[in-house]
């Protein structure tokens, strides 16, 4: 297996937004104590209108205060062209997009079908190549949706031949049901391997069913060397009824150096900032 592991932070952008609304100071507390964890990546906000995810309303104020720590790479998630204005007006140069392997879902997200959102994010990914930025396109409902229940792997590689010809720099799946199991992460993992061996993969599991270790075991064994994380176990999905927990960073930083497999992550202070996470959302955390 590959000697080092890139983890990429999701508990200030896709863990809070599946909590109860925090302070604008809280917020900043959590991604500052992060940046200083020696983790290498770190999603810090979304540009989504405020009806939708109230509990991002804050992220210009959120960004603006946050200090930012040279060598972490920072990135925000936008549902749309005017996000991705947001995101490049705020100094942002890795950028994520969200699409759904499921219609259904993609529809109760984003209010349109997966084909439409391709569409658009064939216009996004020319804006934000226009303007330095990379492109990450995140594929939900990867593994199985809420409401469609197995998904076809080959329907999610029919999605990455779009959006890999469109000029998506790296391409993510995401258990965002946590139906996810190693014989579905193989089974994706090798149709789209097939069709497209090159494209740079980061998967983000749920613990929603406790496989969330498993099956990044699995795609270890597959290559893969790049997570989406969240401190604590903090997250789900607000349009994923039962979703609850992501796959916890210290959980996988703890397996994977026991492995012998460096993250660059320091343990201790994460499982540090894992108790500040349960004090700022005053509850109990699904990692404990």
């Amino acid at each position: 297996m590959a000697g080092f592991v890139s983890i990429r932070e999701v508990g200030p952008r896709d863990g809070l937004q599946n909590e109860e609304p925090i302070p604008t100071e809280a917020k900043v507390r959590l991604l500052d104590a992060l940046s200083r964890t020696g983790v290498g990546r770190i999603e810090a906000v979304s540009f989504v209108h405020p009806r939708a995810i109230p509990q991002m309303a804050d992220a210009d104020e959120v960004w603006r205060q946050a200090a930012k720590v040279d060598g972490v790479r920072y990135s925000a998630l936008v549902p749309n062209v005017r996000g991705a204005q947001r995101a490049l007006a705020a100094g942002f140069t890795e950028i994520e997009v969200v699409v759904s392997a499921s219609d259904t879902h993609n529809r109760r997200n984003l209010n349109r079908s997966t084909d439409e959102s391709l569409d658009d994010i064939a216009e996004l990914i020319d804006l934000l190549h226009a303007a330095g930025a990379h492109a990450e396109v995140i594929i939900a409902t990867s593994f199985g949706c809420p409401y469609e229940g197995d998904i076809d792997p080959g329907r999610v590689a029919a999605i990455v031949d779009r959006v890999v010809r469109d000029g998506a720099d790296r391409v993510a799946f995401g258990d965002t049901t946590g139906m996810g199991t190693p014989r579905r992460v193989r089974d994706l993992l090798t149709a789209v391997r097939d069709r497209h061996a090159d494209i740079p993969v980061l998967l983000h599991f749920h613990n929603t069913r406790g496989t969330a270790l498993a099956n990044l075991l699995t795609a270890l064994e597959f290559g893969v060397t790049e997570f989406d994380a969240s401190v604590g176990g903090l997250g789900g999905c607000p349009y994923a009824p039962g979703a609850s927990g992501n796959l916890a960073t210290e959980e996988a930083v703890h397996m994977l150096h026991d492995m012998g497999i460096d993250t660059g992550i320091d343990l201790d202070a994460l499982i540090e900032v894992a108790e500040l996470a349960e004090r700022l959302t005053a509850r109990p955390l699904p990692s404990g």
